[in-house]
């Protein structure tokens, strides 16, 4: 592969024969034109805004803090502009502020208050599992994308360890979020058939900014925000903000785990007939990884109980602790690297990007958007592979007579003469560092279209033809290891194990190199590429009261590259002290010469056709039926997926989606809903990397059920409330068949979000549910929570705004991820799982521009 650059001091890979200017040429020679023409212009009209909507639309903006903004357009999933009342999707719209009175703490946090979405977004600042309407759910964002200003921050949204959650960050830089479920979802964007959703970022075309300083009251983070826009000279606009942060993080992992931020800008050349816009995002950032932590978990299968362990709070405690700061591995050149635990979801990202449109003659409009972006960072975070009585994992290490001491911490090298009363629980945990580098996430995207209307007397049609281009690489090499450590939620320290003749057998902590309890699965090297080419056509007829949409996309998906694992294991001196330890002598690196070819080319329609009917000014019925395809990326390899030669089947490479819906929107003075009915059947082939039993699934899931979100507004006191009925259950199983039938997803899941507003004083609930969400595996349910956020703002005079935030008011425990359910309720109770956060309380002083 060819290197290039493209002007922002990054590296980007393109094949030789693809110069930069090729891959830019179609946008930059229309935008340097259409600017250059607007340049020699006399003064015109007022300059549109970001979206050019109707003025009525425009002014609607601001009333959605008592509505759904069901007169707004939306630009998500739409090759139309018509108002979300007279769309056949199902969008939901989230301002800047309805997402500050939301309390989340990530951007996939902000997805739980939408109805229809699954968000399990406890782990942090990334690596959420996210699907919608009852899809199935997998780690990441299997079968939906999140999208920033219109184009997806990555081509898939499941990469291994690079959830697209990671990468993406709120701040004062957010205008609205728009999510669209299901729906044109298939053929308006790749690879998310389930929905889109769109953070869409200011531009500045209503000058203004803020500047805020925020503090944790009761964890350790100081975070400061800034951003601020305007309109300048007579046809520019510039947007420029972002945010800084520092600090522990709401767990007790030891030491500053959160530092770095963002800065994002763009500058917007307006014309008569629409707008060229440069845009740029810089990312930097740290923030721990939270995944499961030991639990006890009692009762039944069907009615568990889980509670933290004694030394260990589930809501605040952390597998990360200041007595285990680096780690020693070797990498898949053979290189011993040293890997600070800190790193924790390291993000970074460069990214540039040109969007432009235009009418370029009364009856043909061309609109525009491309970006290039580096983005690279890592994923280290402790796992908790097995937690049982210290005395027993010390005799699975070290054999019969193995005994424990400290390996580091105040008490290093004590023995433990008791084990059955360390900590209070009498409990160790071997542990498995995820350790990943991912060296090459960069990606290039386009998305051109062309739109032809055709306006009669009394009807509106419109043709628009498109073409999408992605390029996804995927670098990353994986080096885990494995430790031994105390069951204590805060400064934990790691054990070494001394056999029965007085021989250790493990160095500082240390079992081993690789993860032997799970057979060295997880050291691996992949070098991957994907393409992907998508023309696509929509047409849109309008008469009367009656819109009627439909859209057909081709995917061409292709798969270049190569995989490698470890075939056995040699001795490696990886401390270099010149001693061959006990877990240095079977040290397994990934073999180059079993590396395994990826080449192969998929192609697969999706469409979607929808109708809606205007029954009046304020209510529209809606019907529609869509089938959407998601190419695999980099989890079919190493469970059978890809066969020797690089090639796969079709239906291993492409998962299919096919969905109905029908709703009604009801738009009134002083309150608004939105229902919408649905069906779905998914076909799905995968990996599961954290079993050593199923290693690969190929299923076909159905899914129906009921989406309820509504706005009341009376005086001061609005409500804002989401209801998702689902039932979902798997309907065929080619590898496991006796799981047929078993539901998969929460029966319920609901939202209320009251607020009062008198004078400068605000007051906000957020109230989020989920029912209990059954094990596939017929092992424990995880069971039903309640988590209550709250915000107060009080403005203290026309700029300044002093305001607090509460996450989980009540400390409640929410599991959302059971790994070894299916082994059922253990004798004493010893397990792991995943919550969210205990309660974490900041408070915010924030000064108007």
């Amino acid at each position: 592969m060819g290197k290039f650059q493209c002007g922002i001091g990054a590296h980007f890979r393109v094949p030789p024969s693809r110069p930069c200017a090729a891959q830019w040429a179609p946008l930059l020679a229309w935008a340097l034109l259409h600017s250059s023409l607007s340049i020699a212009q006399t003064a015109g009209p007022e300059p549109a805004g970001r979206e050019a909507v109707p003025a009525h639309a425009a002014a609607s903006a601001a009333s959605t803090a008592h509505s759904l903004g069901l007169e707004r357009v939306v630009v998500t999933g739409t090759t139309t502009r018509v108002s979300k009342l007279r769309s056949s999707v199902s969008t939901s719209t989230f301002d800047s502020d309805q997402v500050q009175r939301t309390g989340a703490d990530s951007a996939s946090d902000i997805l739980r208050s939408v109805p229809g979405v699954l968000a399990q977004s406890s782990g942090g600042e990334g690596n959420a599992n996210v699907t919608a309407r009852g899809l199935p759910l997998s780690g990441g964002a299997k079968l939906v994308l999140f999208s920033e200003d219109g184009l997806p921050v990555l081509g898939f949204g499941d990469l291994n360890f690079a959830t697209a959650d990671t990468f993406v960050r709120s701040d004062f830089t957010l205008d609205r979020i728009e999510v669209l479920r299901g729906g044109s979802a298939s053929t308006l964007v790749s690879n998310a058939p389930g929905g889109l959703f769109n953070f869409i970022s200011k531009t500045g075309d209503i000058a203004g900014g803020r500047i805020g300083l925020s503090r944790g009251l009761d964890f350790d983070r100081t975070r400061v925000d800034l951003a601020y826009g305007q309109p300048i000279a007579e046809r520019w606009s510039f947007h420029i903000g972002g945010h800084y942060r520092q600090g522990e993080g709401p767990r007790s992992v030891g030491y500053n785990a959160e530092g770095g931020g963002q800065v994002k800008g763009s500058l917007t050349r307006h014309f008569d007939q629409g707008f060229v816009r440069v845009h740029f995002k810089v990312l930097d950032d740290r923030a721990p990884v939270y995944l499961p932590v030991p639990v006890s978990i009692t009762g039944t299968t069907s009615d568990p109980l889980v509670a933290s362990l004694p030394g260990f709070d589930v809501l605040s405690g952390a597998m990360q602790s200041k007595y285990w700061r680096d780690d020693l591995s070797v990498d898949r050149d053979g290189r011993v690297v040293r890997t600070e635990m800190r790193d924790g979801y390291r993000s970074q990202v460069r990214a540039f990007g040109l969007e432009a449109e235009s009418d370029l003659s009364q009856d043909w409009r061309f609109e525009g958007r491309m970006r290039v972006s580096t983005t690279t960072g890592r994923f280290v975070g402790p796992y908790p592979a097995q937690v049982a009585s210290a005395s027993e994992i010390a005799t699975q290490i070290g054999g019969p007579g193995a005994s424990l001491r400290y390996a580091n911490g105040p008490l290093a090298g004590q023995a433990i003469t008791d084990p059955t009363v360390l900590n209070g629980n009498g409990l160790a945990v071997r542990t498995h560092l995820f350790n990943t580098e991912l060296n090459d996430l960069g990606n290039y995207t386009h998305d051109l279209r062309l739109t032809r209307r055709f306006d009669g007397a009394q009807q509106r049609t419109s043709v628009t033809a498109g073409y999408f281009k992605m390029r996804q690489f995927v670098d990353a090499d994986w080096h885990w290891n494995t430790y031994l450590q105390e069951v204590r939620g805060k400064d934990s320290a790691l054990l070494d194990v001394v056999d029965a003749q007085g021989v250790l057998v493990t160095q500082g902590g240390l079992v081993a190199y690789g993860e032997p309890f799970w057979g060295n699965c997880c050291v691996r090297s992949y070098r991957l590429r994907y393409d992907t080419d998508a023309p696509y056509l929509a047409a849109h007829w309008q008469k009367g009261a009656v819109d009627v949409d439909g859209s057909l996309r081709y995917d061409i998906a292709r798969a270049s590259g190569s995989y490698a694992g470890a075939s056995g294991t040699r001795p490696i001196d990886v401390n270099g002290d010149g001693v061959l330890q006990a877990p240095e002598q079977n040290v397994p690196v990934v073999d180059p010469t079993t590396q395994l070819p990826v080449r192969y080319t998929v192609r697969y329609l999706s469409y979607s056709l929808g109708g809606n009917y205007l029954v009046s000014s304020n209510i529209g019925l809606f019907a529609r039926a869509s089938r959407g395809g998601r190419a695999h990326a980099d989890r079919v390899h190493f469970g059978g997926g890809i066969r020797p030669d690089g090639s796969i089947a079709k239906e291993v490479a492409v998962n299919t989606v096919k969905q109905y819906e029908a709703g009604v929107k009801w738009n009134g003075d002083q309150a608004s809903v939105f229902a919408t009915l649905f069906r779905a059947t998914t076909k799905v082939t995968d990996q599961d990397i954290t079993s050593t039993t199923a290693r690969f699934v190929s299923r076909t899931y159905e899914a129906h059920g009921i989406e309820l979100e509504g706005v009341l507004a009376a005086g001061p006191f609005d409500v804002h409330a989401g209801l998702t009925y689902t039932r979902a259950r798997i309907a065929s199983d080619q590898i496991t068949p006796d799981q047929v039938g078993q539901p998969i997803n929460s029966r319920f899941m609901a939202r209320l979000a009251p607020s009062y507003r008198r004078g400068p004083l605000r007051l906000g609930l957020n109230v989020i549910g989920t029912s209990a969400f059954p094990s596939t595996r017929g092992g424990i349910a995880n069971p039903g929570f309640v988590q209550v956020n709250a915000v107060a703002s009080l403005a203290l005079d026309k700029d300044w705004t002093l305001s607090a935030t509460g996450n989980n008011l009540f400390n409640r425990i929410g599991i959302t991820e059971i790994p070894n359910s299916a082994a059922g309720v253990t004798a004493d109770g010893a397990n792991t799982a995943r919550s969210i956060g205990g309660r974490t309380v900041f408070v915010s002083l924030v000064r108007a521009l």
